[in-house]
Order: C-alpha cells, then sequence, then structure tokens
C-alpha cells in the first residue's frame, strides 16, 4: 500500500491525474497475467496492433510454451495469407516477453490480468499486483462477471483499477467490454477506452454489476441450450441448428459454449446465481456433469462436440 500519509496519496493521485489521457503514449509496456487462450490472444494484439512490449506472466512454463507457440503460428499463417510481412513477424515476437515471477510487472504501464474466473484467485493476484506494478499504472481485469469494485478492493489504487473484458477468440473479435468499478476515475476509463482502440477494438461501457453486458444476456442463453439437451427437447446438432439458421448468428449455443470453455460459463453462471439470487441462472445439472468429466469444450478435446 501507499505510505506516507494523506499528503503522499495527494501527490501520488494528482501525478496520476496529470497524465496525457487523449492517446495512449504513456504506455510503453502492457503486462498479461495468464497465459491462457484469453490472455496468449490479449498478448498478441497488445504487441501487433497497440504496438507496445509485453510482458506475459504465468507460473506454468508449460502454459508459457503453448502461449508462444500460438503466437508463432498465427502470426506464420498470417503471414503466409500475405497479412504481413517477415519484417513485421520478427517484430511482433520481438515485443513479447515471458516470465514465472509477477514482479517482472514492475516497468509495466497497464496491466492486464486474465486468470482463471475465481474470485478468491484475482483478489490474491491483485493484491501481489499493487505491490509489483509501478504506482502510476493502471490495473486491469479481464473478468467476465466478477466485480471490479470488489477487485479494487484488494488494491491501494482503486482509482486504477478497471474490467477490460476481452472476447473469445480475442485476434478476431471486436468488441471489449470496459467496467469502471465505484472507484475508477475517469482518467482510468479515458486511457483504458483509448487503449482499447489502439489495439483495434470496438469499446462499450457497462456498469459493474454480475456478468455486466454480454454475460447477463449469453450465459443465460447458452444455458438454456444446454438445459433443453439435458430435458431431450433436441440433440446437439439440432439445437445448434435451430439457433444458428433461426436466428441468424455465426454458430450455436453448444458451440460457442465449447469454445468459450464449458468450465468458464460454469463459473460465470454461480457468480450470477450466487450474486442475483434468480433461479434463472441455476446451471444446468448437464453443464455441471460436463465440467466434472473433464469436458470442458474445444480445449481439452471434448465438450458438447469432440475435437481433433
Amino acid at each position: 500500500r501507499v505510505h506516507g500519509g494523506c499528503n503522499s496519496r495527494k501527490m501520488l493521485l494528482a501525478r496520476f491525474a496529470s497524465r496525457s489521457f487523449s492517446n495512449t503514449a504513456s504506455v510503453k509496456t502492457i503486462g498479461i497475467i495468464g497465459a491462457g487462450q484469453m490472455g496468449t490472444g490479449i498478448a498478441l494484439v497488445a504487441a501487433q496492433n497497440f504496438g507496445s512490449n509485453v510482458v506475459v506472466v504465468d507460473n506454468s512454463n508449460e502454459q508459457l510454451a503453448k502461449s508462444t507457440n500460438f503466437v508463432a503460428s498465427f502470426l506464420d499463417k498470417s503471414l503466409q495469407k500475405g497479412k504481413i510481412t517477415a519484417d513485421q513477424v520478427a517484430l511482433v515476437n520481438s515485443r513479447i516477453k515471458t516470465s514465472n515471477t509477477i514482479e517482472s510487472v514492475g516497468a509495466c504501464d497497464f496491466v492486464i490480468e486474465a486468470a482463471t474466473e475465481d474470485t478468491g484467485l484475482k483478489l490474491a493476484l491483485f493484491k501481489k499486483l499493487d505491490a509489483a506494478a509501478p504506482k502510476s499504472a493502471i490495473l486491469a481485469s479481464n473478468t467476465s462477471s466478477i466485480s471490479i469494485t470488489k477487485i479494487a478492493g484488494a488494491t491501494s489504487r482503486p482509482e486504477q483499477v478497471i474490467g477490460m473484458h476481452f472476447m473469445n477468440p480475442v485476434p478476431v473479435m471486436k468488441l471489449v467490454e470496459i467496467i469502471p468499478g465505484l472507484a475508477t476515475s475517469a482518467q482510468t476509463l479515458e486511457l483504458t477506452k483509448a487503449v482499447a482502440a489502439a489495439m483495434g477494438k470496438t469499446t462499450t461501457v457497462a456498469r459493474d454489476v454480475p456478468g455486466f453486458i454480454a454475460n447477463r444476456v449469453l450465459l443465460p442463453y447458452i444455458n438454456e441450450a444446454i438445459q433443453a439437451l439435458y430435458e431431450g427437447i433436441g440433440t446437439i446438432e439440432d439445437i445448434d441448428t435451430t439457433m444458428k439458421l433461426g436466428t441468424n448468428v455465426p454458430m450455436g449455443p453448444l458451440t460457442l459454449a465449447d469454445f468459450i470453455g464449458l468450465d468458464t460459463c460454469l463459473a460465470i453462471l454461480r457468480v450470477l446465481h450466487s450474486q442475483l439470487g434468480d433461479s434463472k441462472y441455476r446451471p444446468s445439472p448437464l453443464l455441471v456433469q460436463y465440467v466434472d468429466a473433464g469436458w470442458l469444450g474445444k480445449k481439452t478435446g471434448r465438450g458438447f462436440y469432440k475435437y481433433d
């Protein structure tokens, strides 16, 4: 936490408020916490589109290797399609570094947490980030349902904590849902919107309520599709085809759940159910069974569909 009494904190806030938020020049290095599919995707758009240096932090060397391999593969495919040049591939790769220690965010101007959707884990991470990151740095969370105000409460800088909910897959999906907490400053909101725009994203702003906008609407839809399957109303293929062709969406709800990750879907629904108290958010028993079985979707090779 910040020491030195009230005057020290006022001086810190004054320096923070004096930064220029009309552009992103103050953000030279972005830290990413978590090297899963979301963290990797965010790191890629930060390095390629925004053009910043990136530090990806994860305590698993295996996960960091997977992340590095994904970035290399993605860039190689883009090169083969003529979307980027060999020099651009080399430049993007050179901008991304990996680390096992959270202290590596010590030189970051902007940090985005993209760890597992678990409240306890995120609170612990933000407490550590608060100690490790520069006091002027913004700390953003890619949470898809957990209160930003609660996360900010684990830090000494709640005015510099914000939600930055990217959609999966990050390199393809254009939206970033931005969620200010109760104490988030206007300056933090402005700079976060500018960073997202520089990454090539369109932003919306949601209130800090469980599920925000996207998952408050999406997860009950997915859950109802899973419940329809559980009750035998239709097959996997019939439910997906009905919704895909009947509502003109690019994929059916069960395919979408597989891409999101069934464990993530379950975690979000549990937050919605516990925080809002409405039975309409209660997870389908079938979803719970699939997660218990380790059938988490595309990332594990099996969910509602099987993947090679």
